[in-house]
């Protein structure tokens, strides 16, 4: 059964509940999915007033939250599934800790989606969907998750690059799709919101929506209340840390 993380956030549930159900509605293997609720997770971390989502700092829990053992997922919740995510999960982790597509984004806008700052970094987007082996992960604990930058986390440092796999560019595009698309993010802003109700692709997100309602009666299996994310009983003792160094604070916006 393949782990499933979703970010979630209070100021907007619904895309986090379209994905859901466009994972399972896609998906030959068994999923376990689970929400990253900010208010159900034990992090304290002062509030940074450049972070777009409730979970801009919480999907480096994930390792943590899974005991450091076995693969999860983790993805932004202004997503939509197209395709079957067994491809991913069958991928060749062996030789990575995780894997992203290494996006080369550099946005031109300077606000989005509901009005926040956009803002530009190196690896951007990188962490909007990771596929990762949670025992190479170890560094990633919850103290180091509520003390460090946004840079450092972010941009995986400290994490060797060659230990930073690729995933298909296909499931990740940025506001773009073609045929071969299996998994679109709308990364600037989703049609949940009034401006972007017109986004290029919005008609394929109002489509899953229409069809996520449907089904919570005819096929209530896909509908399936999304388990919460919560610490595990017991945590296997990290391994030897690096040096963390201080650096300088670079927040980012996603």
């Amino acid at each position: 059964m393949l782990r499933v993380f979703i970010g979630w956030d209070s100021r907007f549930p619904e895309p986090a509940d379209v994905l859901a159900y466009s994972l399972r509605k896609h998906s030959s293997i068994p999923l376990e999915i689970r929400y990253l609720k900010l208010a159900e997770l034990p992090l304290r971390r002062a509030e940074d007033p450049l972070a777009s989502t409730e979970f801009t700092y919480s999907r480096f829990l994930v390792p943590w939250l899974c005991n450091y053992q076995g693969t999860a997922v983790f993805m932004d919740n202004d997503m939509l599934c197209l395709g079957d995510i067994r491809e991913l999960a069958e991928l060749d982790m062996r030789p990575y800790a995780l894997r992203v597509v290494k996006h080369d984004y550099h946005p031109t806008n300077t606000v989005k989606m509901y009005g926040c700052p956009q803002t530009t970094y190196p690896r951007k987007n990188w962490s909007s969907l990771m596929l990762m082996d949670c025992a190479k992960l170890r560094l990633w604990t919850r103290e180091v998750v509520e003390t460090q930058t946004g840079a450092y986390l972010h941009r995986f440092q400290e994490i060797p690059d060659e230990l930073i796999g690729e995933l298909p560019r296909t499931w990740n595009t940025l506001d773009w799709m073609d045929e071969d698309t299996r998994l679109i993010h709308y990364t600037n802003g989703g049609p949940w919101f009034e401006a972007y109700r017109n986004h290029p692709h919005a008609d394929v997100w109002y489509r899953a929506r229409e069809e996520m309602q449907r089904d919570r009666r005819a096929r209530p299996e896909l509908c399936a209340p999304v388990l919460p994310a919560k610490a595990p009983a017991c945590q296997a003792a990290p391994a030897t840390l690096p040096q963390l160094p201080g650096l300088p604070e670079t927040a980012p916006s996603t």
